[in-house]
């Protein structure tokens, strides 16, 4: 199963996380190293569901520990570590796509001839590529909620909406997963249990 907010540090427990931050914020460099080689991957795989670029997802994480460990007297400790990457990460990953977005119109602007689509990317396995042609919104909503565990009022706080709007983006995402996989596979979309399992396998 994929690594939800609560679990993001194993083997060692909240005790350990909370002695690392402990030591980390009086500046210990390799306290948060233990931090980042513990929590690094789940960071980098939340960053590539949502960038759908793997070079630009590590790009995403690194920045991510950048930013916490400048921003760590930040982290007042109300949820998990890991919890709070990802919202740093995903603050990141929304950040670079506007950026992106402006260049875009720009670039229309100056020359029509080469306009082009932000979306086109690489393709994965039938789910992770199902994923990947989402419309952005029910994608980030999806990928928090389905294979991360976000509730949509954690997410409705993430991504600066109501909590209807998360929940109508999750089941409109969930209704095109449904119609675009082949066969039960599409509604075992249904049941977000196994959706994390299948999508964590897929990305493996």
């Amino acid at each position: 199963m994929s690594e939800s907010p609560s679990n993001a540090l194993q083997p060692s427990g909240r005790c350990d996380e909370q002695a690392l931050l402990a030591a980390a914020r009086r500046g210990d460099t390799r306290a948060f190293e233990s931090l980042y080689r513990a929590l690094a991957p789940s960071v980098y795989g939340f960053c590539l569901r949502l960038a759908r670029d793997s070079a630009e997802a590590q790009d995403c994480a690194q920045e991510t520990f950048v930013r916490a460990w400048q921003r760590l007297d930040d982290f007042r400790g109300e949820s998990r570590f890991g919890t709070w990457l990802h919202r740093i990460a995903l603050n990141e990953v929304l950040g670079r796509r506007r950026h992106r977005a402006v260049e875009h119109r720009h670039l229309a602007a100056v020359d029509p001839s080469k306009s082009h689509s932000l979306d086109d990317s690489a393709t994965m396995q039938d789910l992770e590529d199902a994923i990947q042609r989402l419309p952005d919104r029910a994608r980030e909503v999806f990928v928090l909620r389905a294979i991360y565990g976000y509730t949509h009022d954690e997410i409705a706080s993430l991504l600066s909406v109501t909590e209807s709007t998360s929940k109508s983006q999750f089941h409109r995402a969930r209704k095109l997963l449904i119609a675009s996989l082949p066969g039960s596979y599409g509604e075992d979309v249904a049941d977000a249990d196994s959706l994390r399992d299948a999508a964590n396998e897929a990305n493996e």
